[in-house]
Protein backbone atom coordinates (compact mmCIF):
# COMPACT_ATOMS: atom_id res chain seq x y z
CA UNK A 1 0.00 0.00 0.00
CA UNK A 2 1.02 3.70 -0.59
CA UNK A 3 1.78 5.85 1.93
CA UNK A 4 -1.50 7.75 1.02
CA UNK A 5 -3.87 4.16 1.57
CA UNK A 6 -1.77 3.71 5.08
CA UNK A 7 -3.42 6.71 5.89
CA UNK A 8 -6.67 6.49 4.82
CA UNK A 9 -6.49 2.58 6.44
CA UNK A 10 -4.99 4.17 9.80
CA UNK A 11 -8.00 6.57 9.81
CA UNK A 12 -10.97 3.93 9.02
CA UNK A 13 -9.59 2.19 11.98
CA UNK A 14 -9.38 5.43 14.21
CA UNK A 15 -13.30 5.91 13.36
CA UNK A 16 -14.39 2.61 14.52
CA UNK A 17 -11.66 2.33 17.82
CA UNK A 18 -11.63 5.84 19.07
CA UNK A 19 -14.53 7.57 17.28
CA UNK A 20 -14.56 10.95 14.86
CA UNK A 21 -14.27 13.45 17.27
CA UNK A 22 -11.76 11.93 19.58
CA UNK A 23 -9.57 10.61 16.84
CA UNK A 24 -6.00 13.15 16.73
CA UNK A 25 -3.12 13.32 14.38
CA UNK A 26 -1.13 11.29 16.55
CA UNK A 27 -3.94 8.66 16.49
CA UNK A 28 -4.01 8.90 12.77
CA UNK A 29 -0.09 8.28 12.62
CA UNK A 30 0.47 5.77 14.85
CA UNK A 31 -1.87 3.61 13.63
CA UNK A 32 -1.54 3.79 10.27
CA UNK A 33 2.09 4.04 10.56
CA UNK A 34 3.17 7.28 8.59
CA UNK A 35 5.06 10.03 9.77
CA UNK A 36 2.80 13.31 11.42
CA UNK A 37 3.81 15.53 8.29
CA UNK A 38 2.54 13.03 5.85
CA UNK A 39 -0.89 14.16 6.50
CA UNK A 40 -0.41 17.31 5.58
CA UNK A 41 1.66 15.95 2.69
CA UNK A 42 -1.04 13.86 1.33
CA UNK A 43 -4.60 15.21 2.34
CA UNK A 44 -3.88 18.77 3.89
CA UNK A 45 -5.34 18.56 6.83
CA UNK A 46 -6.34 15.63 10.01
CA UNK A 47 -10.06 16.69 9.17
CA UNK A 48 -9.50 16.54 5.50
CA UNK A 49 -8.35 12.90 6.03
CA UNK A 50 -10.90 11.79 8.32
CA UNK A 51 -13.37 13.52 6.41
CA UNK A 52 -12.33 11.30 3.77
CA UNK A 53 -12.36 8.12 5.45
CA UNK A 54 -15.37 8.70 6.53
CA UNK A 55 -16.87 9.01 2.86
CA UNK A 56 -14.97 5.70 1.80
CA UNK A 57 -15.87 3.92 5.09
CA UNK A 58 -19.45 4.31 4.79
CA UNK A 59 -19.01 3.86 0.53
CA UNK A 60 -17.90 0.63 1.66
CA UNK A 61 -20.77 -0.33 3.94
CA UNK A 62 -23.18 1.02 1.16
CA UNK A 63 -21.45 -1.74 -1.22
CA UNK A 64 -23.14 -4.36 0.82
CA UNK A 65 -26.25 -3.31 0.51
CA UNK A 66 -26.09 -2.92 -3.85
CA UNK A 67 -24.54 -6.14 -3.67
CA UNK A 68 -27.46 -7.74 -2.19
CA UNK A 69 -30.21 -5.87 -4.25
CA UNK A 70 -28.22 -6.65 -7.24
CA UNK A 71 -27.56 -10.61 -6.63
CA UNK A 72 -31.45 -11.16 -6.92
CA UNK A 73 -32.14 -10.38 -10.53
CA UNK A 74 -34.67 -8.80 -11.94
CA UNK A 75 -37.75 -8.08 -9.30
CA UNK A 76 -39.96 -5.11 -8.31
CA UNK A 77 -38.94 -2.41 -6.44
CA UNK A 78 -40.66 -3.64 -3.53
CA UNK A 79 -38.79 -6.93 -2.86
CA UNK A 80 -35.64 -4.56 -3.41
CA UNK A 81 -36.41 -2.03 -0.94
CA UNK A 82 -37.02 -5.86 1.10
CA UNK A 83 -33.76 -6.74 0.26
CA UNK A 84 -31.82 -3.31 0.73
CA UNK A 85 -33.73 -3.19 4.23
CA UNK A 86 -32.82 -6.82 4.98
CA UNK A 87 -28.94 -6.54 3.82
CA UNK A 88 -29.41 -3.06 6.75
CA UNK A 89 -30.86 -4.79 9.37
CA UNK A 90 -28.07 -7.85 8.71
CA UNK A 91 -25.12 -5.31 8.68
CA UNK A 92 -25.62 -2.67 11.43
CA UNK A 93 -24.39 -4.86 14.53
CA UNK A 94 -20.55 -5.16 12.27
CA UNK A 95 -20.65 -1.18 11.42
CA UNK A 96 -22.32 -0.26 14.73
CA UNK A 97 -18.89 1.80 15.21
CA UNK A 98 -18.86 3.34 12.07
CA UNK A 99 -22.11 4.60 12.55
CA UNK A 100 -21.60 6.27 16.17
CA UNK A 101 -18.89 7.79 13.95
CA UNK A 102 -21.00 8.95 11.57
CA UNK A 103 -23.48 10.50 13.78
CA UNK A 104 -20.72 12.59 15.33
CA UNK A 105 -19.58 13.62 12.15
CA UNK A 106 -23.31 14.76 11.26
CA UNK A 107 -23.16 16.46 14.13
CA UNK A 108 -19.69 17.99 13.82
CA UNK A 109 -20.64 19.61 10.41
CA UNK A 110 -22.24 22.39 12.42
CA UNK A 111 -18.81 24.00 13.16
CA UNK A 112 -16.77 22.57 10.32
CA UNK A 113 -17.71 24.40 6.53
CA UNK A 114 -15.18 21.35 5.14
CA UNK A 115 -17.13 18.34 6.44
CA UNK A 116 -20.65 20.61 6.29
CA UNK A 117 -19.81 20.32 2.28
CA UNK A 118 -18.45 16.71 2.50
CA UNK A 119 -21.00 15.40 3.92
CA UNK A 120 -23.93 17.49 1.73
CA UNK A 121 -22.28 15.94 -1.18
CA UNK A 122 -22.14 12.36 0.16
CA UNK A 123 -26.16 12.79 0.91
CA UNK A 124 -26.60 14.20 -3.31
CA UNK A 125 -24.65 11.15 -4.17
CA UNK A 126 -26.14 8.40 -1.57
CA UNK A 127 -29.56 9.72 -2.77
CA UNK A 128 -29.07 9.43 -6.71
CA UNK A 129 -27.63 5.77 -6.17
CA UNK A 130 -30.43 4.48 -3.76
CA UNK A 131 -33.04 5.45 -5.94
CA UNK A 132 -30.90 3.92 -8.55
CA UNK A 133 -30.75 0.48 -6.64
CA UNK A 134 -34.93 0.13 -5.78
CA UNK A 135 -35.70 0.96 -9.19
CA UNK A 136 -33.43 -1.04 -10.55
CA UNK A 137 -31.31 1.58 -12.61
CA UNK A 138 -27.62 2.65 -13.71
CA UNK A 139 -27.72 5.72 -11.39
CA UNK A 140 -26.71 7.94 -14.37
CA UNK A 141 -30.57 6.94 -15.08
CA UNK A 142 -31.71 8.68 -11.87
CA UNK A 143 -33.22 12.54 -12.65
CA UNK A 144 -33.25 14.95 -10.20
CA UNK A 145 -36.69 14.93 -8.89
CA UNK A 146 -36.35 11.23 -8.41
CA UNK A 147 -33.36 11.30 -6.17
CA UNK A 148 -35.08 14.40 -4.50
CA UNK A 149 -38.35 12.05 -4.56
CA UNK A 150 -37.45 8.41 -4.07
CA UNK A 151 -33.89 9.12 -3.34
CA UNK A 152 -34.49 11.09 -0.39
CA UNK A 153 -37.22 8.97 0.99
CA UNK A 154 -34.64 5.37 0.99
CA UNK A 155 -32.05 7.80 2.45
CA UNK A 156 -34.17 8.58 5.28
CA UNK A 157 -35.15 4.90 5.98
CA UNK A 158 -31.52 3.85 5.94
CA UNK A 159 -30.48 6.93 8.66
CA UNK A 160 -33.54 6.61 10.62
CA UNK A 161 -33.12 3.28 11.32
CA UNK A 162 -29.41 3.51 11.94
CA UNK A 163 -30.10 6.34 14.63
CA UNK A 164 -32.98 3.64 15.95
CA UNK A 165 -30.34 1.03 16.34
CA UNK A 166 -27.61 3.01 17.54
CA UNK A 167 -29.98 4.08 20.87
CA UNK A 168 -32.27 1.22 20.95
CA UNK A 169 -30.42 -1.92 19.06
CA UNK A 170 -33.20 -4.37 20.06
CA UNK A 171 -36.40 -2.37 19.41
CA UNK A 172 -36.01 -2.69 15.06
CA UNK A 173 -39.22 -3.84 13.44
CA UNK A 174 -38.73 -6.89 11.37
CA UNK A 175 -38.07 -6.31 7.71
CA UNK A 176 -42.15 -7.45 6.58
CA UNK A 177 -43.17 -5.01 9.48
CA UNK A 178 -41.26 -2.33 7.88
CA UNK A 179 -42.59 -2.94 4.45
CA UNK A 180 -46.17 -3.18 5.61
CA UNK A 181 -45.39 0.24 7.48
CA UNK A 182 -44.15 1.69 4.00
CA UNK A 183 -47.22 0.00 2.24
CA UNK A 184 -49.40 1.95 4.53
CA UNK A 185 -47.95 5.11 3.45
CA UNK A 186 -49.86 4.96 0.11
CA UNK A 187 -53.57 3.75 -0.18
CA UNK A 188 -53.56 0.93 -2.78
CA UNK A 189 -55.40 2.81 -5.48
CA UNK A 190 -52.85 5.14 -5.16
CA UNK A 191 -50.06 3.26 -5.54
CA UNK A 192 -47.37 3.27 -8.40
CA UNK A 193 -47.19 0.62 -11.15
CA UNK A 194 -44.29 -2.00 -9.96
CA UNK A 195 -41.73 -2.02 -12.88
CA UNK A 196 -39.88 -4.63 -13.07
CA UNK A 197 -36.68 -4.50 -14.71
CA UNK A 198 -34.59 -7.28 -16.64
Amino acid sequence: MSQREDLLAGAKKCLVEKGYSKTTARDLAAASGAHLASIGYHFGSKDNLMNTALIEASSDWGDAFEKAVRDAGPTTAENRTRLLLASLFDTLPEHRDLMVASVQAFAHSQFDEGLRTTLAAGIVEGRRELGALILGIPSEEVDDATAAGLGSMVYNLVTGYVLQYLVAPDSLPSVDQAVEGIRALLPQEDRPRERTTP
